[in-house]
């Protein structure tokens, strides 16, 4: 790997366009993998328990559900080609603010997307992200972006920390869940 120091960064060197390639084909593996074990757990989950809160607990199943579909969105889409216009049917504004970082779980599933309709945005933003990163151009991959990011402040960062933020995200679930007195699913 020939790494070459950008100036005035503090890290790791980014890596060369070759190795950048390689490293975002391993990165597509392990989106897959985190997200299928994302659905194996929300298989496991009655939808009719997605808006709980348990006891002790800050978040639900369909907080998570959102925050994944909204996050993979920012991070291998915006981060990557920024914001297009039908972009606002794929995240309106009002899922970004209820989903988001620092959006609060809503208390009811009152006026709330429905566990169907929070799969089905998983599923379709998941699609749309998965056409776009693996015909990425790998000499883009080293464009700089905005935090969050892991390793590298560039787009192959981004690409980097999905499956890392996602499978945080899973293991809430998990724990989720335990409180709701569901068995593990591994």
């Amino acid at each position: 790997m020939n790494e070459t120091p950008q100036s005035g960064e503090s890290g790791p060197a980014l890596p060369d366009v070759e190795t950048a390639a390689v490293m975002l084909k391993a990165a597509v593996g392990q989106i897959e993998f985190a997200r299928q074990y994302t659905l194996e757990l929300l298989a496991a989950t009655p939808q009719s328990r997605w808006y709980e809160i348990p006891e002790g607990s800050v978040t639900h199943i369909a907080w998570q559900v959102g925050h994944l579909a909204v996050s993979q969105y920012g991070l291998l889409l915006f981060r990557i080609r920024g914001r297009q216009p039908e972009d606002l049917d794929l995240i309106p504004g009002r899922f970004r603010k209820t989903f988001g970082r620092g959006g609060k779980p809503p208390a009811t599933a009152d006026g709330q997307p429905s566990p169907e309709e929070l799969l089905a945005k998983l599923g379709e933003v998941h699609q749309q992200a998965m056409t776009e990163i693996t015909s990425i151009d790998p000499a883009t991959l080293l464009e700089e972006v905005d935090m969050p990011y892991a390793v590298y402040p560039c787009k192959l960062g981004a690409i980097l920390f999905c499956p890392m933020h996602e499978s945080i995200h899973a293991g809430q679930i998990g724990v989720t869940r335990r409180h709701l007195g569901l068995e593990s699913v591994r």
